[in-house]
């Protein structure tokens, strides 16, 4: 056997060499190795920052695997060999090892460049044996090199091949040690499972070295369902896109999930801005999977949230093979995976039992409640065939919207079962067993940010409402994706630009009116502006106890009601003079993060001239992205200072980005100062014993 050739290089270090050894080999030990070949794919679950889906199933049934692209990176170098020896089976060649770099001191193996068996020549010494030449000077191969995070990554690929390929049944020649090999399965389907497959990060590989999600702990149990139900093509255009988002969109992040038999099951991906936003608005967030309840053709499920004009904005995708808790705790692991395990203070979903149970598996230190707009559309459904339906809904929305203690909940619940005789009506027996998580008089300890739909008439509306329809499929569904989310930034910079440039116009002489004119953004301050208006619809407020430090007050307001008839409604208000604290029975701080009419009414009462600032939250402030500096790191115990800095710059640069495309002259400026600020930090003069970035 040809002795391997070995040269030495310096390590940069300058605490010893590394060493390079090339092994290069002929066809001869080729087919000595050949039959000792190992085929050992680790883990069945695939975890990726985004891979691609491995397989594709063409019309016949046949899997196909997705080409290696320069940046998948694998877990280890077995896992990266199994890929490109799948991948070459497929296509129909051999795998031969052509070159190997190890380190000198530890011997551990640190770059590999993998090939096609019909690569280079032989030697002229070899010339003469009885065999048939079979090497062409094949171009095809990996170039693959262990990084920082010791994951493997690809720096270059050669796909073509100057030959004819197989009839994909061939075996891949590897060396392998003593006691290590086993018989490779002729059988390319039997017992195969997914090589654990990475895409590398660009700018948050420091923090997802400790993201908490790896492939072992989410390993799947029976109940997943088998695949994705997806058009031919669809998994290569999705493929497609994740590879073009990456180049393109250097913190868009991915990840996907095979079954057994390497097809592709779960996607989640969540784009740069996205990203940067959920580090700002984590409080509250509603998973929408109506599209995948309702049977839609891309079974997505979208996780929105708000923003500081009280936007819907979005912070992630996910496409799911079935409605089981196993695909819904997949895609949330991956979901925190994306957000370096930083969890919501509030989730809001539809009702559902699968979902209930997946949230409080994954998000055990969030609020899970369910959207009261959901259950309030399923009340046609549910209830039509009831005799007396409309009094009986009519009769329903009063009991849910009009009470304002517990009591008055149970109260007219009973009086509306026993008067219609729906003591026994399964769904609305089930919905009485929930209360506690869709009631609005049971949340008013939850905050929601907008987002609660405690009013009659509000919604929560799908973020992609307007750009999908039952019959979308996956490739459009990709283009109109990118569509709505420039939509959406568009819109959010359009009032940030708003918000700073413009004073709203003031309506009233109220002290606080002017005061959170200066504060919120245009929108929220309107819905604030409302509040303040209608403190003329209250006509009284009297003390009714005092517990201390603590007085009770009685607003009474007249609110309109059908048929445009008034009718007066009682709201209890705390105070706490010396604590600064203000709180109404109903619960519009946080429901929508701003003070209601009437603990406004009570504050004007005892002459308080500005709103104190704990009720004035930040998220809704007109400067709130450029001042606060969101730690989302905090969750992740071994993040450097490097990381975190990495993480601001590029939030605040993205947000120059955002609105620097508005138009041709904001454009401009925001070139100018990124080359302006680029040539301050050029300048800086390093210190000794200072780290900088």
């Amino acid at each position: 056997m040809e002795e391997a050739s070995v040269d030495s290089e310096q390590d940069v270090t300058g605490q010893g060499s590394g060493r390079f050894q090339e092994i290069e080999s002929d066809d001869q030990n080729s087919e000595k190795i050949e039959s000792d070949e190992l085929f050992v794919q680790n883990g069945r679950q695939i975890e990726a920052n985004g891979l691609d889906d491995q397989n594709c199933v063409t019309d016949d049934g046949q899997k196909e695997f997705v080409a290696p692209a320069v940046g998948m990176e694998f877990e280890s170098y077995d896992d990266a060999y199994n890929y490109y020896n799948c991948y070459a089976r497929e296509v129909g060649f051999r795998v031969r090892v052509k070159n190997s770099w190890f380190k000198r001191n530890s011997r551990e193996k640190y770059g590999a460049v993998l090939c096609c068996s019909s690569q280079g020549f032989k030697r002229i010494k070899d010339v003469n044996r009885l065999r048939k030449e079979t090497r062409t000077g094949c171009p095809a191969m990996m170039r693959m090199r262990m990084v920082d995070s010791k994951r493997w990554r690809v720096l270059e690929v050669t796909l073509e091949h100057n030959h004819s390929l197989g009839t994909k049944t061939y075996k891949s020649i590897k060396k392998t040690g003593a006691g290590n090999k086993k018989k490779l399965d002729s059988n390319c389907n039997a017992e195969v499972q997914t090589i654990k497959l990475y895409r590398a990060l660009v700018i948050d590989a420091g923090a997802n070295r400790n993201a908490n999600f790896s492939a072992r702990r989410c390993q799947t149990s029976s109940d997943f369902h088998d695949k994705l139900n997806l058009r031919k093509g669809d998994t290569q255009a999705m493929y497609n896109y994740f590879c073009r988002m990456q180049l393109t969109n250097p913190n868009f992040f991915y990840l996907m999930d095979l079954n057994d038999e390497g097809q592709l099951r779960n996607v989640f991906w969540i784009d740069a801005r996205s990203r940067a936003a959920y580090a700002y608005f984590v409080d509250v967030i509603y998973i929408d999977n109506s599209y995948l309840s309702n049977k839609y053709e891309i079974p997505l499920v979208a996780f929105v949230g708000t923003n500081h004009h009280g936007q819907s904005m979005l912070l992630g995708c996910g496409l799911l093979a079935g409605e089981t808790k196993a695909s819904y705790v997949w895609v949330f692991k991956a979901w925190l995976t994306s957000s370096l395990g930083r969890f919501p203070q509030t989730i809001i979903t539809e009702r559902c039992k699968v979902l209930e149970t997946a949230i409080n598996e994954v998000f055990p230190r969030s609020l899970h409640r369910f959207a009261l707009s959901h259950i309030m559309r399923k009340v046609p459904e549910k209830l039509g065939g009831l005799r007396n339906y409309d009094v009986i809904r009519k009769a329903l929305f009063k009991t849910i919207y009009e009470g304002l203690k517990p009591f008055d909940f149970e109260a007219a619940w009973r009086v509306m079962i026993q008067r219609f005789g729906v003591g026994d009506h399964e769904w609305l027996c089930s919905l009485y067993n929930d209360r506690a998580k869709w009631a609005p008089v049971y949340l008013k300890d939850t905050f929601f940010a907008g987002m609660a739909t405690a009013r009659l008439n509000e919604t929560l509306a799908a973020f992609f409402d307007k750009y999908v329809h039952k019959q979308t499929p996956l490739k459009e569904f990709l283009d109109k994706y990118e569509l709505a989310l420039q939509k959406k930034f568009k819109e959010e910079a359009l009032a940030d630009m708003e918000s700073r440039s413009s004073n709203p116009e003031l309506k009233t002489r109220c002290s606080f009116e002017l005061q959170l004119s200066k504060v919120y953004t245009r929108e929220i301050f309107k819905r604030f502006q409302l509040e303040v208006e209608e403190m003329y619809s209250c006509f009284s407020t009297t003390q009714l106890h005092v517990d201390g430090q603590v007085v009770i007050f009685l607003v009474k307001e007249r609110v309109l009601e059908e048929g445009n008839r008034r009718e007066i409604w009682d709201y209890e208000v705390l105070y706490n003079r010396t604590a600064a604290e203000v709180r109404c029975i109903c619960s519009c701080f946080n429901f929508y993060g701003y003070l209601c009419r009437h603990a406004l009414c009570v504050l004007n009462f005892n002459g308080v001239e500005e709103i104190p600032s704990k009720y004035i939250l930040p998220r809704w402030k007109k400067d709130y992205k450029r001042l606060c500096a969101p730690d989302v790191e905090s969750s992740s115990t071994e993040s450097t200072e490097q990381v975190q800095w990495y993480s601001q710059l590029y939030r605040s640069a993205l947000q120059v980005v955002e609105e620097g495309v508005i138009s041709l002259d904001h454009y401009k400026v925001a070139l100018n100062a990124f080359e302006e600020s680029l040539s301050r930090v050029h300048h800086i003069e390093e210190k000794p014993n200072k780290n900088l970035l």
